[in-house]
Formats: C-alpha cells, structure tokens, sequence
C-alpha cells in the first residue's frame, strides 16, 4: 500500500478507526495466545490429513498463520478414492505454488479417461459409452484450466511437497518424544498416529487430547489452540465430540471397493477401449470398474476380488490386489458447520457426505476450506470480528445441500442403467453385509471368496447374451432403452459447469444487491433438477469471478492472464475492478483508502477495452494518485466473441466490483448509486469483515 499517512491521518475519523482496531486486538489475541493452562497454545489446530486438511493447512501456512495437524494413521493411505478433480478446485490448485501444473503433468492423458464404457466385459461387447469432454474444455473457454483425473493418493504425496515448501514437517511420535512437548515444537508439524480423543472448551480455546501410542503404551498429549478445525473425514471425531449430528439418507448402498493393479489389463484397455469408469454387466459378474491409471494398471472394482476374472472376460496373469474395503453410500449434510462457541469448525466430509456420483466429495471440501482460510487470517489478525466465522457456514452449508441433492439425482440416473437391463442394483448391499459381518471375519478368505461369488449370481441372467441380443425382443427393447438414455445425457454425469463454476454465495461476507434474495432463490428452484447444462457467467454479487484472458498494459509487462489471476495466492488482497471512467476512480481511491484503513490489502484493475494503448492507461497515474497499487489490462475476448468483458457478464461498464480474496465477488455498485463513498465504503467492509454483526 502506498505510504500516504499524511492524509490519512488528517481525518478525524481515521484515526478513531484505527485506534479502535488496536482496542479490540487484545479481545482476539486470546486465538492465538497461551492462557493460564500449561498446555502448547496453537492458534490452529487441524483434525485429518487427508486432501481438505492439508490444502486448508497449505492456506493458512501461506498467509502466516500457524497451525498444528493431527493425523491418526501412521502412514497415509494408498487407496486411491477419490480421483476426479474439477475446474474450479483446480482453479484453486493453480495458486498452490504450481500444483495444478504439477497434477497437469502427472495426470494420465486425457484421451484415457475422457469416457465412461459400458459393457458385457473388459474384452466382450460394447453396450454404449459417454465422452464427458467437449472442445471448449481444451479451449479453457470459462475457465483458465480443465478438469483432472488424478488419484487421492497421489494429490496428497503432492500436497505434502507443497508443505514442505512453506515450512511443515511431518513427525511420527518417537520424534516428539512423551506429551510434554511444547507449542514451539508442534508449530507447523503434521503429527502422525495421533487421534483426537477429547476437546474441552476453556476460557480462551479449546483444550484438545490426542492420544498416541509412544513405545507400545498409549498417551495423551493436550494441545491448547483456539481454532479447532475438523477435516477428519465422514466419520469424524470432532464432529462427535463436538455433538454435531447429520441430516440426510444414510445407508443408500452398500459396496466393496478392490484395489488392484494389472499392467496387462491397463496396456490392453488403453489400446482397445480406453475410459475412466467402467459399467459391466453379464451373468457371471455385475460392477463397476474405475480406471485410475491404465498406463501404469491400477484399478478399483466396486465389487469383490474373485469375480475380477470374470469381469474382466479373460485372466490377467499379472493380477495384484493390494486392498479391500467395504464403504457405505450417505448423502448427508451436518446440522450446523461451526459450534462450541465458535470454536470449533467442520471443513469437508466431516461437514457432508454425498455419494460419489459426480465426484463433489473432495471438491466441495477443498472449496470450503479456501472460503474458510482468508476469513480465519483476517481473524486471527485481529481485523475481521469472530462471527465471520459464521460467514462460512451460511456459504458453503447451501452449497453442500445443493451439491448432496445433485449427487443423489446422479446416482439415481446411474442406477437406471441396470434397471433399464432388468437387474437390481441393491445387490450389492449383501455383499458388504457378509464382508463386515462377525461371520465375514471368522470364515477363511479362500471360502469367503465362495460365498461372496455366490451373492452375484442373484438375477444376472437378465444379461445373458440370450436376452441381451438384438434378435431377442426383450433384448433388443433394453438396448434401444439404454442408448436413449446415453445420448440424452441422462446416465452418470462428469462434469456439472454450471453448478461447479456458477454456484453462488447468497448470503455471508458480502453485500448483497436489491432484490438479490428474491432472485437467488429463484436461480435455486431453477437448479434444483440434475443438469449437465452449460455455464453462464456472471458478475453478480456471490458469484466466482468470471474468467476472461487480459493483457498488461505496460511496457515492462508480457504476457497474457487470467482475470483470476488479479486475485493474489500468496496474501489476503481484495481486488477492484473498474473500467477507465472518472467516476469509477473516484470511488476507487475511497475504496483503496477505506481498505487501507482497515489494514486491508487491495489493488485496482482498471480494465481497458481491446486495443487500447500503454499511452492511453497512463492516465491511471493521476487519476488514482497518491495510490499506486493498481494495474492496468486490455481485455482480451475470444475470437468467436466480439464483447468487452462488461458485456460478456451482462454488467454495465460503470460498475465498480469489489472481488474477495477467494475470488468470489463481494460488492457490486455503481458510482452514481454511492451517496457518500466513505461512508458507503466503510459500511461495505465493515459488512464483509462481519463488524456490525452480533456475537452468535
């Protein structure tokens, strides 16, 4: 920010603010100061080391804020789970020191998963498949990166890298040593085999115990923070200590996932039919095969691991299973995202459970946990009030609702499959039931293998190649059935652009437009039904930042960017958008000035119309001095689109944006509807930073 303390300090009001801001840290310093207890004092402390735990600890690292992980496994998991990340998570990704570049160049090529297959085997006849890619997703047409297909596993070896950049380390108890361990060795540590027991709300955090095993005899080591932040997962601890239940349907399936791997398999898929999921059916077998890696062979079957043979329509000889693990479908939705006084907050699974059609598991969590970072190191700085924190939940709770209500619909449209053929896809359920049942556990695995064979051979005739013929009536009926189904787009879905890059905040730490209630419940009812429909994008308040290319306007400058970019990864910086208008430099000169006031950072962009001159943007110099924290750009509109940037997200040009740290907009007005701009102003983030909102 420039150094303009002269004239900011000539205004009375000023000064007041700013001595009232120094009030009213020592209210907040007790989340991230010791108390009387003599356990560490951490301002965070992290339950789950999995994708949402370690992106949310990468953000938080990143904007200087300490924190603690306590992971229960002594090793993280193999298993892939979960695989598909989308375009706005990889949005995200693009601003943790490159690891969307990073997921780009280790993801399998897009050509080996870009289609679901359905089929009688691996290796028989092809009933039907969906390519889920569309040119436009090459192009980065609404988005400045595609979708990725890439393992959880393999995301969470390049988080930990990323941690490592910023100062983590990862320690496994021998290298703490008893519980005595203080706050100065805990900072910035992922603490392996460690699993929160207790929490205990005190006067100033929360007291967590977390017990370890040191030497063959259980401990507990306490940790004082004053956040404690829950992304363990759908079974969540936290959760259950901090006695927050969930609302929803539980138990829809019942499934067996078999991790395996095959070279063989993954050279002969790739060659002859390459694809992400796998959908078989024929009378020895019904599952579902997903494709992780074809060019290195490794695979999960949601079914049990004698019938991979059978699946598969000939014998690998190169068949490894490396895991088996019974799971159970929820589509569920906590009843609250942040309890104990504030204290305590859900992030990811632990907030919400939807079942794996359409992969919105880990991306709804990595997305809460970008919404949750900037607020909490506004917190924890003492600039934003402690009911921002309730801005999370009224954000990201709609969005997880929504997003199990997709799911649910998709998961149902991926069920019609095998009802369309005449089978029933409940039959699955029996399967795990066996599998964790007390009789499951005693039986040995060579006849467990027998019995559970013997649970799929339940109606599979109905696929038989008898029936399943275009010479059989029945047959012939199905097939036609099921190739409608496929073009219509009313199978599993991949990709929702609409809901992944458009959902919108109604409500939080922004300022809402006239009417906006009215009309984003409207926009609710219109998306209420499953929809693979296009995305629209659009600069209303709540909404992403559209994406379009620009150019700097400035001599020393190269290069093209997206408009994303304006919004900075690497600190909490609110973003001005302007176009080159008297009246919207006055107003961001207040805005810059109020935010500077806050002990905000921010910055203008003045956005120029296509074929504007360095000469031209020069005039940003005097119109916004003495503030030098602004950038000028040339749009940059896609050859098939002759619009300027305002009317590509039907705004007009007058408009003054005010863009949050994770890029959603925060404020949207124009100069003539400002009465007074510092006041207004000031109101705005005041607003935003939750200051006028009562304690909850």
């Amino acid at each position: 920010m420039p150094s303009i303390a002269g004239g900011l300090f000539s205004a009375g009001r000023g000064i007041s603010w700013l001595r009232l801001r120094r009030l009213q840290r020592p209210l907040l310093s007790s989340l991230s100061a010791g108390g009387g207890s003599d356990a560490p004092h951490l301002p965070v402390v992290i339950v789950g080391a999995g994708p949402v735990g370690l992106a949310l600890s990468f953000l938080l690292a990143k904007f200087g804020i300490k924190c603690t992980v306590l992971e229960r496994s002594m090793e993280f998991t193999r298993h892939p789970r979960a695989h598909f990340i989308n375009n706005r998570t990889m949005e995200i990704f693009r601003k943790f020191d490159g690891l969307a570049g990073d997921i780009e160049r280790a993801q399998p090529p897009v050509d080996l998963w870009r289609k679901f297959i359905y089929c009688t085997s691996l290796s028989g006849s092809i009933l039907g498949s969906v390519d889920h890619m569309k040119q436009e997703d090459f192009d980065k047409v609404v988005s400045p990166i595609s979708v990725a297909h890439f393992s959880q596993y393999k995301l969470v070896d390049l988080l930990l890298k990323k941690l490592d950049g910023v100062g983590f380390q990862t320690c496994f108890p021998d290298e703490l040593g008893g519980s005595s361990a203080q706050d100065l060795l805990l900072e910035n540590k992922i603490l392996m085999g460690h699993e929160c027991s207790s929490i205990e709300l005190t006067d100033d955090g929360i007291l967590v115990g977390a017990s370890f095993n040191n030497g063959g005899r259980m401990q507990e080591r306490k940790l004082h923070c004053g956040l404690l932040l829950g992304a363990d997962g759908a079974r969540s601890k936290v959760r259950e200590l901090a006695g927050i239940s969930m609302k929803g349907e539980r138990d829809l399936q019942q499934l067996v996932s078999v991790h395996f791997v095959s070279r063989d398999l993954g050279k002969y898929l790739s060659s002859e039919r390459p694809g992400m999921l796998f959908f078989i059916f024929n009378p020895d077998a019904i599952g579902v095969l997903v494709a992780h890696d074809l060019e290195h062979g490794e695979f999960v079957l949601q079914v049990c691991e004698q019938i991979i043979v059978k699946l598969v329509g000939w014998e690998p000889a190169d068949i490894q299973v490396l895991d088996i693990k019974p799971w159970a479908m929820h589509a569920e939705v906590a009843e609250k995202y942040v309890g104990c006084d504030n204290r305590v907050i859900l992030v990811g699974d632990a907030a919400h459970r939807f079942p794996p059609a359409g992969g919105f598991g880990m991306n709804t969590g990595v997305q809460d946990a970008h919404n949750l970072a900037w607020k909490l190191c506004l917190l924890l700085n003492g600039i934003a009030d402690p009911s921002i924190i309730q801005t999370y939940e009224s954000e990201r709770k709609p969005v997880a609702t929504f997003n199990t209500e997709l799911s649910l619909e998709n998961f149902k449209a991926a069920m019609s499959i095998p009802a369309t053929l005449g089978l029933d896809p409940t039959i699955a359920n029996s399967v795990h039931r066996v599998i964790n049942s007390s009789l499951g556990s005693i039986i040995p695995r060579n006849l467990q293998k027998v019995v559970l064979e013997g649970l799929f051979s339940i109606g599979r005739t109905q696929v038989s190649d008898y029936i399943l013929s275009e010479n059989n009536p029945l047959g012939s009926l199905r097939l036609a059935r099921l190739r409608s189904i496929l073009d219509e787009g009313k199978s599993l879905q991949l990709q929702f652009p609409a809901e992944d890059l458009g959902f919108r905040y109604g409500k939080g730490a922004l300022v809402a437009e006239d009417c906006a209630e009215s009309t984003y419940q409207a926009e609710d009812l219109k998306h209420s039904k499953r929809s693979s429909g296009e995305y629209i994008p659009s600069a209303k308040v709540g909404s992403r930042l559209p994406h379009m290319l620009v150019r700097p306007l400035s001599a020393s400058s190269e290069g093209v960017f997206s408009t994303l970019d304006l919004v900075s990864g690497d600190k909490i910086e609110f973003v001005i958008i302007i176009a080159p208008l008297k009246e919207s430099y006055k107003l961001a000169q207040a805005m810059l000035r109020i935010a500077d006031e806050f002990e905000l950072s921010s910055k203008v962009c003045v956005m120029w119309p296509q074929g504007s001159r360095d000469v031209e943007a020069k005039g940003s110099i005097s119109e916004l001095a003495p503030w030098t924290n602004y950038v000028d750009v040339e749009e940059i509109p896609r050859a098939t689109v002759n619009s300027s940037w305002w009317e590509m997200y039907q705004v007009s040009n007058r408009s003054v944006i005010l863009v949050r740290p994770d890029e959603h907009i925060a404020w949207r007005t124009e100069p003539d509807m400002v009465r007074d701009a510092y006041s207004d102003v000031r109101r705005v983030f005041s607003q935003i930073l939750s200051l006028n909102r009562p304690q909850v």
